[in-house]
């Protein structure tokens, strides 16, 4: 993905923390960046088509997240730690409502959209479930592939404003306890212990 496009997709994302989903267009993003909408008709051919590069964009950074990072010799809790931290920096501000609005506008874009990211996620907690018992500070009784289907189930519950609202819960607030519960119940005695040492270092609950 080229600079100019991203730099363009940075601009949508900020526009839609700042005013949300049903006021996206390009004629207000235009507006919001200070370019023609001819210009960006060059790069997407309606708002639909925004919305699916902006989500692609959304993939992509998370996914750098590991290209940044050089987890070869880094433990498995530590990689946790360092990926929700960089989460809770980067995407934790997209709230229950973008989310309730992009499934209702955008459904198809919004579904293969989620389908992408959790097949990723899937694959990544597989990877650290199974390096952590390697390392001897997961559990070795655990169930890799229902462990990494558990934590996607609790990262989707997270959005749902009916039960989480959002006037009550921050996003940020709701993930960090979360993936607090989650390596509480994977770590072993020695995990623990190296989860308690790190927690100091990192902003988890």
């Amino acid at each position: 993905m080229e600079d100019k496009l991203r730099k363009i997709l940075s601009g949508a994302r900020e526009y839609i923390l700042k005013s949300g989903i049903k006021q996206l267009n390009l004629v207000n993003l235009g507006t919001h960046l200070e370019m023609a909408e001819k210009d960006l008709l060059e790069l997407f051919t309606d708002e639909a088509d925004l919305v699916k590069k902006v989500l692609e964009y959304e993939r992509d950074s998370f996914k750098s997240i590991f290209d940044e990072n050089n987890f070869e010799d880094t433990n498995a809790i530590e990689i946790l730690m360092i990926v929700s931290q960089t989460m809770s920096n980067r995407f934790l501000e997209l709230t229950p409502s973008v989310t309730f609005d992009l499934k209702s506008l955008y459904p198809d874009i919004y579904h293969h959209h989620v389908d992408q990211r959790v097949d990723f996620i899937y694959m990544k907690m597989k990877i650290n479930i199974e390096k952590g018992i390697r390392q001897g500070i997961y559990r070795e009784d655990l169930s890799v592939e229902l462990l990494a289907r558990l934590y996607i189930s609790r990262l989707i519950d997270l959005h749902n404003s009916a039960f989480f609202p959002p006037e009550k819960f921050s996003f940020k607030l709701l993930y960090d306890v979360m993936i607090d519960n989650f390596i509480r119940g994977i770590a072993n005695d020695e995990g623990l212990k190296h989860y308690k040492r790190l927690r100091k270092s990192y902003k988890i609950c």
